[in-house]
């Protein structure tokens, strides 16, 4: 019930739903079996094989805000999308070339940004 009143607080709430069959689709709920006290309030359940099964409800629901935040920044090259996954590096290149925002993908170098 908290879910559904939360998500109208979202003008994105029109497509939650299939927002969460595409997230269901992409496995994107699968975790790890590393869980940490930050982590502990974003985790569903843990599976048989100790795999923790991510809240998809709240991943959503933090995905817009995150979006919300973005869309508010006027300028596109001020915001940088970082990772240093391996199986990350394809949708930060997408979404730096979609967006124009700067992105950095691989080993994070020290300094990168303060040199």
């Amino acid at each position: 019930q908290h879910l559904k009143e939360m998500s109208h607080a979202f003008a994105y709430s029109k497509t939650r739903d299939q927002d969460l069959a595409y997230m269901l689709a992409a496995e994107s709920h699968i975790g790890t079996q590393n869980c940490t006290n930050l982590m502990e309030p974003y985790i569903f359940k843990r599976n048989r094989e100790g795999v923790h099964i991510i809240d998809i409800g709240k991943t959503w629901e933090k995905l817009m805000t995150a979006a919300r935040i973005i869309a508010a920044i006027k300028n596109p090259k001020d915001v940088l999308v970082v990772s240093g996954r391996d199986f990350a590096q394809r949708a930060i290149l997408k979404f730096g070339t979609c967006t124009g925002a700067n992105y950095m993908g691989g080993k994070w170098v020290p300094g990168s940004l303060t040199n």
